[in-house]
């Protein structure tokens, strides 16, 4: 971690496991976090807040106003935290996270806040396995920026024994220790991505396209901006919500030449550059102003080779850039992999069959094999694809 201290901000809600609180604030002082405290106003019926208070140094934030009838300002308690921590969450807050419930001082700083938060679960076993609770859980976890952490198993308040112990304080805090430090891996860098499909025009009415969603090229630049990068997303037809990031610049380029000529533009500003874009090989030569009459019988559209964008960049690649390319194959995926690998001067290809087994395009699992450039290939199963982002990200910073 960097010498500057990271700023944690914990909301704690009124469920028994509140008790273990206290733990995880201090845990993260000893390991030079600066803590702040917000408690619902059940909460103090299971944590003094004053312990909070002595253990964060800190003021805790209850209510809207203090004894003073100063306002306790939620915008600028979000704008201060770098993560924000909800231990215990309970099957009350999970739904109002859900759905966006403000109700308390907790609820109004967690709809101002923008950045990484983690949330902790609590409840009895019959509230974790309710069907609105797993809904609840499945709606947070599609957030952006948003981690629910696993629960346990074992002996919760009630007396039975199931699902729906919060974590321990140390695991908790592994969590987010281990989100921190590869919060630092990308720091300085600038990596370039590319995703979606482009779109290559007919008539005003018709293109040419794939059926590529972008979902990978958005999961890969999520992953980087987490690990401290900034990113230049080059983006064509998505069929998914973009990410809103401070350290994202989205860049939409509709057609093969528009992502070419701005690819080309960043050429030389890219620490790491990832082209995982379904860009069109061939586009048509000539397009017509007018929508094209279905008249004729046949009709022959002339095609033409449109620019390599992973070669023209291998080709003017510095000492200092990576740059990695994708190998969609319907055979032969290896062999033809290793092939683009050296043809357009890559440091790695992520290699992926489409197939009716692994469709590849349009879905939300892909599986895939990584190789790079000193003879190393490394294959995975059927992943994710926010997963496929981590894994290949995690390449990345290993093959540097």
């Amino acid at each position: 971690m960097s010498q500057k201290s990271t700023k944690i901000l914990i909301g704690v809600t009124g469920g028994i496991a509140a008790y273990k609180v206290p733990l995880l604030v201090r845990l993260f002082v000893q390991n030079n976090y600066e803590v702040k405290v917000i408690t619902t106003p059940d909460a103090e019926q299971f944590v003094a807040v004053q312990t909070l208070s002595v253990l964060s140094k800190n003021q805790v934030y209850t209510h809207f106003f203090n004894e003073k009838r100063e306002w306790n300002n939620h915008v600028h308690l979000a704008d201060w935290a770098d993560i924000f921590l909800i231990a215990p969450c309970t099957a009350n807050t999970l739904a109002k996270i859900a759905h966006g419930y403000c109700d308390n001082l907790l609820m109004a700083t967690y709809l101002s806040y923008t950045k990484k938060i983690f949330i902790a679960p609590a409840m009895d076993a019959e509230m974790w396995e309710h069907e609105t609770t797993q809904q609840n859980i499945d709606m947070v976890k599609n957030k952006i920026n948003h981690i629910v952490l696993p629960v346990e198993h074992g002996e919760l308040a009630s007396g039975i024994i199931g699902w729906g112990r919060m974590l321990e304080p140390d695991k908790i805090f592994g969590y987010i220790h281990k989100y921190q430090q590869k919060r630092e891996q990308l720091k300085n860098k600038t990596v370039l991505i590319t995703a979606g499909a482009t779109y290559e025009p007919i008539d005003p009415a018709r293109f040419i396209g794939n059926r590529s969603s972008g979902r990978t090229g958005i999961e890969l630049a999520k992953e980087c901006a987490d690990r401290g990068a900034q990113v230049i997303l080059i983006h064509g037809n998505v069929t998914m919500k973009l990410p809103v990031n401070p350290n994202i610049i989205c860049v939409f380029t509709p057609t093969a030449k528009a992502m070419f000529d701005t690819c080309i533009n960043y050429a030389q500003e890219y620490d790491i550059a990832i082209l995982s874009a379904a860009v069109a090989d061939y586009t048509p030569k000539n397009i017509t102003n007018s929508k094209i009459k279905k008249q004729a019988e046949e009709i022959t559209i002339a095609l033409e080779k449109t620019k390599d964008i992973l070669k023209t960049l291998g080709e003017r690649k510095k000492t200092n850039q990576l740059l990695i390319g994708f190998a969609l194959e319907t055979e032969n995926v290896i062999e033809n992999a290793k092939e683009k690998l050296q043809r357009k001067n890559a440091d790695m290809i992520i290699a992926n069959e489409c197939s009716d087994r692994n469709p590849a395009f349009s879905t939300e699992e892909n599986k895939i094999t990584i190789l790079d450039r000193k003879g190393n290939a490394k294959e995975f199963p059927k992943l994710n694809k926010h997963a496929i982002a981590t894994v290949i990200i995690d390449s990345v910073i290993d093959f540097a």
